[in-house]
């Protein structure tokens, strides 16, 4: 009997699998990161898509290890169907660096205290210490999925992060073409934070380091703003009312003049901060034009630098990419 071969063909491989992996280096950097090289067979297939692409890091169970965590393509539908006392930790991250030929990947974490699994963990890692990755499989023909980082073509890019972001925006200066313009402001709790990046020579790279009594987003929203509103000045523009530009250096100047600022043509959801989406990624690429802004980070933070960049300084929506990474005053484990 002959069998259709549209019934036989394989399926094509999933994005993403699970790989184990164990911790090979542990490196200190500055007084927040910490870098954990992990090594292991499974490595050479992973995935070398690079810039901000996500993976899950899924940590041992402190009763059972990994036994009862799922391996299979619908591994998060079987863990939510596990009792909770049974089910592994895992949180998001972004990969620093991808060497298949060695079979390693790196992962930098920023170190918060001791709240949450990951942090934990991590501030606790010992060379040998088993990890599992759920990650991008290199032989995948989506290998491309979880890459938020998507410009079309655009002259400047504008990168915005607090130290959460930092590892993905290193990721990104290292792998765009050295000819990018722009800027990436990085706000990181100390001076001693600030990572050494290989970034194109017109991109300037700014470590915002915070002051005593400072938060997240004090320095780097007015820094977003004031660059926006120098480097996106149209040619020509003088002083006036009518400028968006020039209306969005004034907020820059005055940060109270933001809550009652013209807000022109531009159509923007007029929703509560607490309840506005925390990922938002254009389609495809972003429009083509003059600038390019990725924004990662604390949510209200960010969801307030797009605000400004659509409401203020004009930008389509589709111009601009907005991840929340986490939220001010929710312990990493909500």
């Amino acid at each position: 009997m002959l069998t259709s071969l549209a019934t036989t063909s394989a399926r094509p491989r999933p994005a993403y699998r699970v790989f184990a992996a164990t911790a090979a280096r542990v490196v200190h950097l500055g007084s927040t990161f910490t870098r954990v090289s992990f090594t292991g067979d499974d490595l050479a297939d992973f995935g070398t898509a690079g810039f901000d692409q996500r993976i899950k890091l899924v940590f041992p169970h402190p009763a059972t290890g990994f036994e009862d965590f799922p391996r299979s393509e619908d591994w998060y539908q079987l863990w939510r169907e596990l009792p909770a006392a049974r089910q592994n930790a895992f949180r998001t991250y972004t990969v620093r660096h991808v060497r298949p030929d060695v079979r390693e990947v790196d992962v930098e974490f920023a170190l918060h205290g001791d709240h949450g699994p990951a942090t934990r963990w991590a501030s606790r890692v010992r060379v040998g210490d088993p990890i599992l990755i759920i990650g991008p499989d290199e032989r995948s023909p989506d290998r491309t999925v979880g890459i938020d980082f998507r410009p079309g073509s655009v002259e400047r890019l504008l990168i915005a992060g607090d130290e959460t972001a930092a590892p993905a925006i290193c990721a990104i200066l290292e792998q765009v073409p050295r000819n990018t313009r722009g800027i990436a402001l990085i706000d990181v709790p100390h001076a001693t934070d600030a990572l050494v990046v290989n970034a194109p020579v017109n991109m300037t790279v700014r470590w915002l380091a915070r002051r005593p009594g400072e938060v997240s987003g004090d320095q780097l929203i007015p820094a977003v703003r004031d660059w926006v509103a120098r480097a996106c000045c149209p040619q020509g523009c003088h002083s006036g009312t009518t400028c968006r530009i020039d209306r969005a250096l004034a907020v820059a100047r005055n940060e109270t003049a933001g809550a009652d600022a013209p807000l022109g043509d531009v159509p923007f959801e007029d929703v509560p901060l607490g309840d506005a989406p925390l990922w938002d990624v254009p389609a495809g690429r972003s429009l083509d034009g003059e600038l390019y802004a990725w924004l990662a980070g604390e949510s209200s933070v960010i969801t307030t630098l797009r605000r400004f960049l659509v409401r203020e300084a004009g930008l389509d929506r589709r111009q601009v990419a907005f991840m929340g990474y986490w939220r001010r005053g929710r312990a990493e484990s909500e």
